[in-house]
């Protein structure tokens, strides 16, 4: 079973309905033993940074995801949910994250117009599981201001992400929404779910 944190932030029903489009069981929760149980655990986000580690850290998710990322329990971060996985974002002040991707988010510098909305072409930068079978000319949609500024464990590249991907051991993330991005969308799904059992 693939856990999606519900924590008021995000669009768990796309993602919900991405993953069940390649095989996973999927169930939308905010309860932490239930997090536990699964085989991996999706964190969504739409919004702004500080208020969705806000909602996180209310519930008590933001530590409890942190300790089963580190028991070796895979963790994919989409859009938001993938800056939260940073050292630190400086969208709307300085703000502490979960720390468990080496790095820093910031405002995108490369676009003339933010929110930056669209499909952008990925190139994949290293290797990884989570990559496999994924075109090398890959377009996903992407939805936003802030970015992470880059990190040695990106898989991957965009024009207005030095890190649009990465991947550190079992803990992983995506810039872009994989669930809005067609077949190499869920092509990145099915690859999450094929090492989380």
């Amino acid at each position: 079973m693939i856990a999606i944190v519900d924590y008021g932030v995000g669009n768990v029903r796309s993602v919900e309905r991405a993953l069940a489009h390649v095989g996973a069981e999927a169930c939308l929760t905010s309860d932490a033993d239930e997090l536990e149980r699964a085989d991996g655990v999706v964190l969504p986000g739409v919004g702004a940074f500080a208020p969705a580690l806000e909602k996180l850290s209310q519930r008590g998710l933001g530590r409890r995801l942190v300790e089963l990322a580190r028991t070796g329990k895979p963790l994919l971060g989409v859009c938001l949910g993938y800056q939260l996985l940073f050292d630190v974002s400086s969208e709307h002040g300085l703000h502490e994250g979960l720390g468990l991707l080496p790095g820093r988010v910031v405002e995108v510098t490369t676009s003339k117009r933010l929110p930056v909305i669209g499909w952008c072409r990925v190139a994949q930068t290293r290797e990884s599981s989570l990559w496999r079978g994924v075109s090398d000319s890959a377009y996903f949609y992407f939805v936003h201001s802030f970015t992470p500024d880059g990190t040695s464990y990106a898989v991957g590249a965009s024009e207005h992400s030095p890190a649009a991907a990465a991947v550190k051991g079992n803990v992983m993330g995506t810039q872009f929404h994989p669930e809005k991005s067609g077949e190499d969308g869920l092509r990145l799904y099915a690859n999450f779910l094929s090492l989380c059992v």
